[in-house]
């Protein structure tokens, strides 16, 4: 399988180096348990005219010219802010864009590293499909290409030839990811217990800092949610809720829908979730304890929720995050 992996200045180093240096253990892993007598996968370095870049932090890179033979390409992110004009920084790109959408009329295979996924988002790519990304971006990426579902807890995403994966790291699990596929499930597990990297990591929704993420709301729907944290422990009762801003509950709902577009009760749930994982990893309130003091009177079904939106237990997620 060649693979070349797209460099471009302001790229992200590691995300071009951990994919090339992934795959070449996995070759010698392969190898060396007889699944292969020679190396499996040929990665090179690639940039739009064969041109050396130089990446984020001024690291010079040096490159190959892409080659039309290629099995694979794949497409790095790039340093970006969430206040920056992403306009201005696609802009530049034009170049490596016009790549990318021939590689993908042609069948090759693609994958993004983080917000590499809006290079294949302006190049076409991920009209009618599932995508992810980072998920501090997740939401400019579905407000960019509406035309993509955007599945923002996802970790690795796979449409057809297209691969999106999430932030930084996600470039283990997409190398691990290529290597099962290719090679099987023995040769990907032994390759991530040498590298320590995690064989089965699906969601990033633990990872999730959800003051970090700010939606798009009007002054009415903030002064909601504000009312909402407010009264967190408090049982949910839109009647109650309506009659704190001197308005039916039809009336609430249509407003708050206006400027969200999604019910209230929606972003309670969140926002109690949000304040389980706080407990959890700031504090030494016992987990028993945490149910009541975010809203649930029934312990289950703070459990089941939080399983079903952070992917992993409460418990869990204490061992893991916990600050000491």
């Amino acid at each position: 399988m060649r693979i070349g992996i797209l460099a471009y200045d302001d790229c992200f180093a590691t995300e071009v180096f951990a994919v090339s240096d992934i795959l070449r253990i996995a070759n010698r892993v392969a190898r060396e348990n007889g699944t292969v007598s020679a190396d499996p996968f040929r990665t090179s370095v690639v940039s739009v005219n064969g041109e050396p870049v130089t990446a984020a932090g001024g690291f010079g890179i040096g490159a190959r010219r892409w080659r039309r033979d290629h099995d694979l390409l794949v497409v790095p992110g790039f340093d970006l802010s969430p206040t920056e004009d992403l306009d201005a920084r696609l802009g530049d790109r034009h170049r490596e864009i016009a790549l990318i959408r021939e590689a993908g009329r042609r069948g090759v295979r693609v994958a993004s590293v983080c917000v590499g996924a809006f290079l294949l988002g302006e190049a076409g790519l991920l009209d009618g499909r599932r995508s992810t990304t980072s998920w501090l971006f997740a939401s400019q990426l579905a407000g960019r290409y509406p035309l993509s579902t955007v599945c923002a807890q996802s970790l690795v995403v796979t449409d057809e030839h297209v691969t999106t994966t999430a932030a930084f790291s996600a470039s283990l699990d997409l190398a691990t990811t290529i290597v099962r596929d290719h090679l099987g499930s023995a040769v990907a597990r032994a390759t991530a217990r040498i590298t320590l990297v995690s064989e089965n990591r699906t969601s990033q929704a633990p990872y999730v800092v959800e003051s970090m993420v700010t939606p798009a709301t009007g002054p009415f729907a903030t002064a909601v949610q504000r009312w909402l944290v407010d009264h967190l422990s408090e049982p949910y009762s839109l009647p109650r809720l309506a009659a704190a801003f001197h308005i039916s509950s039809r009336t609430l709902l249509r407003r708050y829908g206006d400027d969200v577009g999604r019910p209230p009760l929606e972003f309670l749930q969140d926002a109690r979730i949000a304040a389980a994982k706080r407990l959890l990893s700031d504090t030494d309130v016992p987990v028993g304890d945490i149910p009541p003091r975010v809203g649930y009177r029934d312990p289950g079904t703070l459990r089941r929720m939080f399983v079903e939106r952070v992917g992993i237990g409460l418990a869990e997620y204490r061992r893991r995050f916990r600050t000491r």
